[in-house]
């Protein structure tokens, strides 16, 4: 029934859950994520949680403090990012070193919790919930690291684990079964759009209340449906740029960051079908082969790598014919580069 529609959670992220009537909804998922009842006491800009036009459909930060001034960041990532870690390192270190003035001393670092609900594949791991933190073991007794009581009462010092980062990754695709736990409860909710009507579980219960999709007024409700529409019409030209980069194997720009959404058709097609075709056709290490096979792969590496080094040649003013003597291709040919 069209009363029990909710409104997604990335959208609701991005323009309900920051007003502090709805932080509940928020409060919910981490209390029921990280184990322990969770209060927030602001939210606070980041990268993310400002409104920039590519940012509108692909990510979704939140940066909240609780109540012992520990920071977690709450990121919705809709598409694939080659570097996703690598970014989740560096939003934790940047929120560590943004917060604490020069000459404080160390024990003002406060731990950052950083939770990834991802709606992309991410490894090869059958959990759809995995969590991360830092930890020194012992590489000869194979013991844990921790401090003493002296340690932490009179000097006090903190566990490893009260002072590094935590990490939680909800891979969202990967939910696929009954929800009878809290967490299965949010996930059901992340990936399904779907609350129980009798849920006891925090964050879902206030979400129930606050984020029905009858309770937008018309021009909320207009916003809504149109963001759905480009979110669909997002993942249609990804997964085109997919099958294309597949096929043609040949784009360039993963490492300088071009189009998101063709970079992951390539990094998806590449991968499958270039090797060979690289290291033997591309001398610049440009070169892209194809899904097919090997063989092709190495053919349309080395005629990619010709084709460009006609083209250089030829906005350099190299003769037409200079060229075709060089590297082998027809003159016609050269003429349409």
């Amino acid at each position: 029934m069209i009363d029990n529609k909710y409104i997604r959670f990335d959208w609701a992220a991005k323009r309900m859950l920051r007003d502090k009537a709805n932080f509940d909804v928020l409060e919910g998922l981490i209390t029921v994520l990280i184990g322990e009842e969770t209060k927030i006491v602001e939210l606070l800009e980041s990268e993310g949680n400002q409104n920039a036009p590519d940012d509108k459909y692909n990510r979704v930060d939140v940066m909240a403090r609780n109540s012992k001034g520990e920071y977690i960041i709450v990121e919705v990532q809709l598409t694939r990012e080659i570097h996703y870690l690598e970014r989740m390192l560096y939003g934790t270190s940047k929120v560590v070193t943004d917060n604490i003035r020069l000459g404080e001393k160390y024990d003002q670092v406060k731990k950052v919790y950083s939770i990834n609900i991802l709606y992309f594949p991410l490894g090869s791991g059958k959990d759809y919930v995995y969590h991360g933190t830092t930890r020194f073991v012992g590489i000869h007794t194979h013991d844990e690291l921790s401090i003493t009581d002296y340690e932490a009462n009179t000097l006090g010092m903190r566990n490893p684990s009260d002072v590094f980062p935590e990490y939680y990754l909800i891979r969202v695709n990967e939910f696929n079964q009954l929800a009878t736990t809290p967490l299965e409860e949010w996930l059901d909710y992340l990936k399904n759009v779907h609350i129980k009507d009798d849920t006891t579980v925090p964050g879902l219960q206030e979400a129930r209340a606050k984020l029905r999709y009858m309770q937008m007024d018309e021009k909320e409700r207009r916003q809504y449906e149109r963001d759905m529409e480009n979110q669909m019409i997002q993942n249609d030209v990804l997964e085109t740029a997919r099958i294309e980069g597949k096929a043609e194997g040949r784009e360039e720009g993963l490492a300088e960051g071009r189009e998101e959404g063709r970079a992951e058709g390539r990094a998806e097609g590449l991968a499958e079908g270039k090797a060979e075709g690289r290291a033997e056709g591309r001398a610049e290490g440009r070169a892209e082969g194809l899904a097919e096979g090997k063989a092709e792969g190495r053919a349309e590496g080395k005629a990619e790598a010709q084709r460009e080094n006609a083209r250089k040649m030829k906005e350099k003013g190299i003769p037409v014919d200079t060229i075709a003597e060089i590297t082998g291709l027809a003159p016609a040919e050269i003429k349409e580069l």
